[in-house]
């Protein structure tokens, strides 16, 4: 059973690295610093951030929900995203109050603190450098110009997890995605 896309999830993430970064920034590095969020929680946690599924794209790899929503917002018109996060405009998004409290009720203390190394770690990199940078990574596949899936196993395995902890990762995210059906 997959698990639902987290969009609370991800909005505060993004909110998170545009408060780090002023209010402001480039999309494409927006989504490059969430990539790494995401692939560093699945590393250190075993368990995904915002539950959004991995593609490999030209410029390295993507967060595909969370993309879509900053590309094409009129499919997602009034979502928890539009209360906090203006559209894309001059390849930047933006807060939409940058001096207002974005929650943060979604995520942990743990997960706030990898979003804040994460941008200590690259935040100083344009996008430009990051796209770069994650065409480095193991998982990243040239698509030549389409986009592939990127599994987590992909990710897990290339981080030294074996196949029996990747399936007892996987048996927990069912099992998770399982429960919160219940409670949908």
């Amino acid at each position: 059973m997959r698990r639902r896309y987290r969009e609370e999830k991800a909005t505060q993430a993004a909110a998170r690295l545009l408060q780090l970064r002023g209010g402001r920034m480039s999309y494409m590095k927006l989504i490059k610093l969430l990539y790494l969020t995401e692939r560093e929680a699945l590393v250190r946690f075993g368990a995904p951030l915002t539950s959004d599924s991995y593609v490999s794209m030209p410029y390295g790899p993507v967060l595909s929900a969370t993309l879509n929503r900053i590309n094409e917002p009129e499919m997602y018109e009034d979502g928890y995203w539009d209360k906090y996060i203006g559209p894309k405009r001059n390849y930047e998004v933006a807060l939409k109050n940058p001096g207002a409290a974005v929650p943060n009720d979604q995520l942990s203390p743990a997960e706030e603190t990898l979003i804040d190394e994460i941008f200590r770690r690259y935040g100083h990199m344009d996008r430009w450098e990051l796209v770069k940078f994650t065409h480095t990574l193991p998982e990243w596949t040239d698509p030549e110009g389409s986009s592939l899936p990127i599994s987590p196993d992909e990710i897990l395995l290339s981080e030294g997890y074996s196949t029996e902890d990747v399936a007892e990762m996987k048996a927990e995210w069912d099992h998770a995605a399982y429960a919160a059906s219940l409670f949908a």
